[in-house]
């Protein structure tokens, strides 16, 4: 990809909405040469899509624009993982690596792990409340989720920053560009994650705990405790695991951001928020409907199908895109405007559909909402700092987040 396709790709990735919009008005499916796929932008097509999984395959739901170099590789080869997810498998392995995320992300424990969302909500404002001024991002967005899915996986708060760090430099390495030396360099911090969450999987072997970690080991590799786990057990247990954490704080750190990026683009809502925190779980439901945090994913057919009318070969990509569905004004009027007092009708995609539904959007709108009733409570003048750069949105379609989000109050 040369200069000029790479600048035009990371213009529809900071801002993907107009080519969303053309997509929707257009006659079929639309043609994308900067994601060398087929976009999916009108909310039933969408829905039709993930409806239909053993049309649409899974398999290549992460594949990146860049393919990382040989050095690169070679350091990746060190570390642990490289299995098919819960993300990306189909059929019954997807089912049999989902189960047990579905039984660690329970309603109950979820609501088990609140209270401790709630306090370290609380001690992450009290770091910086006096201060005036915070980059939220960093300060808050991107350490809250990780703390929260680490204690629900079973993590020492210790190890939680290298893998929460590992965690974005995964995505980093899919997407935008790096010379060799940063190849290297994130793959290096990628195989630092995988080999401490190989310490985890290999302990809940031995000494099975009350944690999500524990879960995974019990159902994906059943055996007594002083059997070893195998190599490939180890490697398709890590897997789970990486991907577990990286979707449960990434995700909802993106939620965070651009919810409260578009409060404040929004003084007159973020007033009325403030006055009315019962509005919150709405405001949760109008954030994610308007600027989804997962933007979109990967299908790949596995037979011949047609879709609004175009016709698509067997191994063909299509592009879901959940975040253009939820403009859709087929069922969102005015879906274009942010409006905390939006009557939700239809359903948003925002956490998907059917067999790959996210099954931590329970525990995302908790932590979400945790926030909102802290920072109106505590910092009700919060208002976008004037003296920084405009905001910049991240240059990918799967974690779509502020850059950084300098606030004033």
């Amino acid at each position: 990809m040369d200069r000029q396709q790479q600048d035009s790709r990371d213009a529809l990735m900071r801002d993907p909405y107009p080519l969303y919009a053309r997509a929707r008005a257009a006659t079929g499916l639309t043609f994308v040469p900067e994601f060398d796929a087929w976009l999916v932008a009108r909310d039933a097509d969408v829905r039709e899509v993930l409806r239909r999984p053993d049309d649409f395959s899974s398999a290549q739901v992460l594949r990146g624009d860049v393919r990382p170099s040989a050095e690169a590789f070679a350091v990746l080869g060190e570390g642990f993982g490289g299995r098919r997810d819960a993300v990306s498998a189909d059929g019954a392995e997807h089912r049999r690596l989902r189960a047990p995320l579905i039984r660690g992300l329970s309603a109950a424990r979820v609501a088990q792990v609140v209270p401790y969302a709630r306090e370290r909500a609380e001690e992450l404002v009290d770091s910086f409340v006096g201060e005036g001024r915070v980059e939220l991002m960093e300060a808050y967005a991107r350490r809250l989720p990780g703390d929260v899915v680490g204690r629900l996986a079973g993590l020492d708060p210790a190890d939680v920053p290298q893998v929460v760090h590992g965690g974005h430099q995964a995505e980093r390495l899919l997407f935008p560009p790096m010379d060799e030396a940063g190849q290297v360099a994130t793959s290096q911090d990628i195989v630092t994650m995988q080999q401490i969450l190989d310490g985890y999987v290999c302990d809940r072997r031995a000494a099975p705990r009350e944690d999500l970690c524990t879960e995974l080991v019990a159902a994906l590799a059943p055996g007594p405790a002083d059997e070893p786990l195998t190599l490939e057990q180890r490697h398709e247990l890590v897997a789970q695991l990486q991907n577990f954490l990286i979707a449960g704080h990434l995700t909802t750190t993106a939620l965070i951001g651009t919810t409260v990026l578009h409060l404040l683009r929004h003084p007159d809502q973020w007033e009325r928020l403030t006055a009315e925190p019962a509005r919150i779980p709405a405001v949760i439901e109008e954030a994610a409907r308007y600027d989804a945090p997962l933007q979109a994913f990967r299908r790949v057919t596995t037979r011949d199908v047609a879709l609004a009318g175009t016709e698509l070969p067997e191994g063909s990509e299509v592009l879901v895109a959940f975040g253009a569905a939820g403009r859709d004004a087929a069922l969102h009027p005015s879906p274009d405007v942010f409006d905390i007092e939006r009557r939700q009708g239809a359903r948003h995609l925002a956490f998907g559909l059917g067999a790959h539904a996210c099954v931590g959007a329970q525990l995302a709108r908790e932590q979400l909402g945790i926030t909102l009733e802290l920072l109106t409570r505590r910092l009700p003048g919060l208002r976008l700092a004037d003296d920084r750069p405009a905001v910049t949105m991240r240059p990918t379609l799967i974690h779509r987040a502020p850059e950084a989000l300098h606030l004033t109050w």
